[in-house]
């Protein structure tokens, strides 16, 4: 398990879709499809952890009103505002 926490986002999900693929073809078996489930489950919690990270990271600097800067969390409302 420690070596799932040490994959990168990108590591993690290149994995996944390796699984998808083996998953979608006809000669695997019952056990090793169980096996697959398995490790697939592990590695989306290892994404939405290294996403819930990244997202928590991800902060605007919006320049307030004559004061220099203020520190806002990033959201779909803040998304938008910056586009």
């Amino acid at each position: 398990m420690s070596v799932m926490k040490e994959l990168s986002f990108e590591q993690a999900l290149q994995r996944l879709e390796k699984i998808a693929e083996d998953l979608e073809s006809e000669d695997v078996s019952l056990d090793m499809s169980l096996k697959h489930y398995e490790e697939g489950m592990k590695l989306i919690a290892v994404c939405n952890k290294k996403l819930e990270e990244a997202k928590k990271k991800v902060d605007l600097l919006l320049k307030k009103e004559g004061t220099g800067f203020e520190l806002k969390e990033f959201d779909e409302e803040t998304r938008e505002a910056a586009e």
